[in-house]
C-alpha cells in the first residue's frame, strides 16, 4: 500500500506520528485516521434510489482521497426478530437489516471498489440498539426513554448469534476489509455488558464474564464466518456515564477480557449516550479530545490496538493524543466533514487553512430533527461531492454583497471561487453579524475561530471589504455592480406586550456584547427554538448571575436535538438555572411580570428579580432589497434578512445563489426564489 502523503519537510515533523503507517491485523492503514460511521446523515446508502448512494460513496471517496486511511462508514444493522404485527419506533428501530438486503453485497462492493482505489481500506460496524425491542433485562438504560423492552430468551439469543454470523459472510462476500462490532452507546450488546440494564440470573447475567457472554459468542460467529481474513474489533464506551453503569476502571477489565478470547484485532474506545452529557457525538461545550485520557489508560491496560474517537476536531488534537501515547489510531468524522481536504491540508503545512468544525452538531440534527436534508453549517460543499468541482463561472462578473454576516461571508467567498469580483460592505465594524455576538457565550469559540478563517478566506481571495460603511440605495445604485445580493440580517425582536421597552428589559445581543449589563436576579423571556436562550443563560450564570428562564413550549430549545442538548442544559443544571414551562409571558413590570399557562390560560406572576433579558429571535431586514428590487434587475436577498434561522441555512442558502451566479442564464427572478430550484444544477 502506498504510505506516501507528500509531507513537506515542516508537516513531517508536526504530525510524525498521525502520517505513520500501522496494522491492525490484516488491515494496513498508511496513517492514522479512521472515519467512523456517519453516512447515514449524509446520503441513504441503502435505499432503493441509486443516486443517493452514489452521492454517500462519492462523499466517502473524496475523502480517501484526501488522505483518509480507513473508511469506518458502512453501517451495517443486521437483522431483527419480533412477534408478528410489532412495529419497533425511533431513529435506531431496525426490520429487515441491511445485510439481508438483496443488493448488499453489489452495494457495498461498489464502495469498496471505490475506496480502495483511493488508498483506503473499509469496514462495516454491525449494531442492533437496545430497547427496540430487545434487552437483557426488563430494565431502561436512560432515564429520558420510558418504553420498556421485551426481555430476550435463550433462544432468540441465539438467533441473534447466527444472524450476526451470517451478516460477517456477507461483509466477507462484499469485500470488506474488517468489522466493528458495536457494543457501545445503547447497543443491545452493551445492555448485556451494563450491570445498569443486565440483572439476569442465567448463564447471560451475574458475573462479568456471564454479562459478556453474548457478546463473545458473537466474536465467535464472526470469525466462524471470515477467518483471519478479515480484521475485527469491537467498539466499547470507556465508561458509562450514568448510575448503576459500569465506570472506567470496569470498561479496562471488559476490554481485557475480549482481548484474553483471542478473537479480536483492536478496540475502539469512545464515551457518551444518544442523549446524554456527553452525547457519543459531543458538542463544542467540551474540550477537543476531552476523553483521550481515559482511552490512554485502557490503551495501557491491554496490548491490543487503541482506537479513539471524541472531538477530535484538528490534526493538531489528533497528532498530540497519538504522541502522548493515548491512542494508536485517531478517529475524526465532523472534522472531515466540515473539511475534506483536512489532511491533505496537514500533509502540506497548511493547517491555517483547515476550515473549522464549530461542533454544533447540525450535520447530525437537520437529518433527525429538522427532518431536512443533510446540510454541514461551515462547508455547503459537503454531500454535493457527486456534482464533481466547483467550477469558475464562464461570464464572471461584477458582485456587491451586502452584509457581512455568514450568508455573505460565505456568498462572497463562494462567489469570489467562481472568478467573480467581489465587493462586501458591512455596516459595523467587524465581520460576523449576530454570530460574532453569540460567540461571546461561553463555550462558542469554535464560532469565532470559524469567522476568523472566513476572513482569512476572503483577503486570500482578493474580496474588496469595506467595514463601517452602510448601504443605502443610492450608494448600491451608484456602484453600478453586474448583481447585488442582500444580506442585512435581522433585527432583534421585542414581543408585543405591555412593558416589553421598559428600562429593566434588556436584549440577548446587548447582554452578550457588554453593551448592557442585567442585575443579579435575571429573567430570560425564551421566544427561540434553539441555542440562543440557553448560551444566554449559560453566559449569565458563568457569571454569577441567577437565572431563570420562561418557555412557552413545554421543553427548552425544540429544535437543539438530543445529541447537543443534554450538553447545555448539564451546564445550566450546575450554575443553578431555574427553568418555567408552557408559560406565556403576557406582560412585564419592574420587579414583576405576568405569565398565561399556554394550555390551561392560568395566569400567575413571577417576582424577585432585577432585570429582564429577552432572547425572542430576530426580525428581517429586508427593507434595502425591497427598494432595490423595484429600481433594479439581479438584485437577490438571502440569510436572516430573508427569514431568519440558523447558521446551517445561511451558508446552505449562499451555496444555492452562488452556483445561480455562476451561470447568470439560469437565474430566477425573487419570486420564484433561489432556494426554490437548489437541485437545479
Amino acid at each position: 500500500m502506498n504510505h506516501d502523503h507528500g509531507l513537506n519537510s515542516g508537516a513531517a515533523s508536526a504530525f510524525t506520528h498521525l502520517f505513520s503507517p500501522i496494522d491492525l491485523g490484516p488491515m494496513q492503514l498508511r496513517n492514522r485516521v479512521m472515519m467512523p460511521p456517519h453516512n447515514s446523515a449524509i446520503g441513504n446508502f441503502w435505499g432503493t434510489d441509486e443516486h443517493e448512494a452514489d452521492r454517500a460513496i462519492a462523499y466517502l471517496e473524496s475523502r480517501a482521497k484526501a488522505g483518509v486511511a480507513w473508511v469506518g462508514g458502512i453501517t451495517g444493522r443486521i437483522r431483527n426478530q419480533f412477534i408478528p404485527g410489532f412495529e419497533p419506533s425511533g431513529i435506531s428501530a431496525e426490520t429487515k437489516g441491511y445485510f439481508r438486503l438483496p443488493y448488499f453485497v453489489d452495494r457495498v462492493q461498489q464502495a469498496t471498489d471505490t475506496l480502495h482505489a483511493a488508498g483506503a481500506v473499509v469496514t462495516c460496524q454491525m449494531t442492533m440498539i437496545g430497547g427496540f425491542p430487545h434487552a437483557p433485562s426488563a430494565r431502561l438504560s436512560s432515564p429520558v426513554t420510558n418504553q420498556l423492552p421485551h426481555v430476550l430468551t435463550t433462544k432468540e439469543i441465539a438467533w441473534f448469534v447466527k444472524e450476526y454470523g451470517f451478516s460477517a459472510g456477507q461483509a466477507l462476500r462484499a469485500g470488506l476489509d474488517g468489522i466493528e462490532l458495536h457494543v457501545n452507546h445503547d447497543d443491545m450488546l452493551e445492555w448485556f455488558l451494563s450491570p445498569l440494564t443486565n440483572n439476569r440470573q442465567d448463564a447471560y447475567g451475574g458475573s462479568p464474564e456471564n454479562r459478556a457472554r453474548f457478546v463473545v459468542e458473537v466474536l465467535t460467529a464472526i470469525r466462524e464466518a471470515v477467518g483471519t481474513s478479515m480484521a475485527v474489533g469491537v467498539r466499547l464506551n470507556l465508561k458509562e456515564d450514568v448510575p448503576g453503569g459500569y465506570d472506567a476502571k470496569d470498561g479496562i477489565e471488559i476490554a481485557q477480557y475480549l482481548e484474553s478470547t483471542g478473537m479480536i484485532d483492536f478496540i475502539h474506545a469512545v464515551v457518551g449516550t444518544p442523549w446524554g452529557n456527553p452525547s457519543y457525538i459531543q458538542p463544542h461545550f467540551f474540550d477537543a479530545g476531552q476523553w483521550s485520557g481515559l482511552a490512554g489508560n485502557l490503551k495501557r491496560a491491554v496490548s491490543l490496538p487503541v482506537v479513539h474517537t471524541g472531538l477530535v476536531n484538528s490534526p493538531e488534537t489528533a497528532e498530540a493524543i497519538l504522541a502522548a501515547g493515548n491512542a494508536d489510531v485517531i478517529g475524526m468524522a465532523r472534522a472531515h466533514i466540515a473539511d475534506g481536504d483536512l489532511l491533505l491540508k496537514a500533509a502540506a503545512g497548511r493547517t491555517e487553512q483547515i476550515r473549522p468544525c464549530v461542533g454544533g452538531n447540525e450535520c447530525i440534527n437537520r437529518r433527525y430533527v429538522d427532518g431536512l436534508p443533510f446540510g454541514c453549517a461551515v462547508n455547503p460543499h459537503t454531500s454535493n461531492e457527486i456534482d464533481g468541482p466547483w467550477l469558475p463561472s464562464p461570464s464572471p462578473r461584477r458582485l456587491l454583497v451586502v452584509g457581512g454576516g455568514p450568508a455573505g461571508l460565505e456568498l462572497a467567498g463562494l462567489a469570489a471561487e467562481s472568478g467573480h469580483q467581489v465587493e462586501l460592505w458591512e455596516a459595523q465594524p467587524e465581520l460576523g453579524g449576530q454570530l460574532r455576538i453569540a460567540a461571546a457565550a461561553p463555550k462558542h469559540e469554535r464560532f469565532a475561530k470559524y469567522l476568523d478563517w472566513q476572513r482569512d478566506r476572503l483577503a486570500g481571495l482578493g474580496v474588496e471589504i469595506r467595514l463601517n460603511h452602510p448601504a443605502t440605495v443610492d450608494n448600491v445604485l451608484a456602484e453600478e455592480a453586474d448583481a447585488v445580493a442582500v444580506a442585512t440580517g435581522a433585527s432583534a425582536r421585542r414581543p408585543d406586550v405591555p412593558g416589553a421597552h421598559g428600562e429593566s428589559v434588556l436584549e440577548i445581543r446587548d447582554v452578550l456584547t457588554g453593551v448592557s449589563v442585567p442585575g443579579k436576579r435575571v429573567v430570560i423571556v425564551a421566544q427561540d427554538d434553539h441555542m440562543p436562550p440557553l448560551a444566554l443563560a449559560d453566559h449569565l450564570s458563568s457569571r454569577g448571575h441567577k437565572v431563570r428562564v420562561i418557555y412557552a413550549t413545554n421543553g427548552p430549545a425544540q429544535l437543539l436535538g438530543r445529541y447537543i442538548v443534554g450538553g447545555i442544559l448539564g451546564r445550566l443544571s450546575t450554575n443553578g438555572v431555574q427553568f418555567r414551562f408552557m408559560e406565556e409571558v403576557i406582560s412585564i413590570a419592574a420587579g414583576s411580570l405576568t405569565t398565561r399557562n399556554v394550555y390551561s390560560g392560568v395566569e400567575d406572576a413571577v417576582e424577585d428579580f432585577d432585570s429582564v433579558v429577552l432572547a425572542c429571535g430576530g426580525v428581517s431586514e429586508s427593507a434595502l432589497f425591497e427598494e432595490l428590487n423595484g429600481l433594479r434587475g439581479d438584485v437577490h436577498l438571502l440569510g436572516d434578512a430573508y427569514a431568519p434561522r440558523r447558521l446551517v441555512f445561511a451558508t446552505r442558502q449562499a451555496y444555492a445563489l452562488a452556483k445561480l451566479l455562476r451561470n447568470p442564464g439560469r437565474l430566477l427572478p425573487v419570486e420564484a426564489g433561489p432556494l426554490a430550484k437548489e437541485a437545479t444544477r
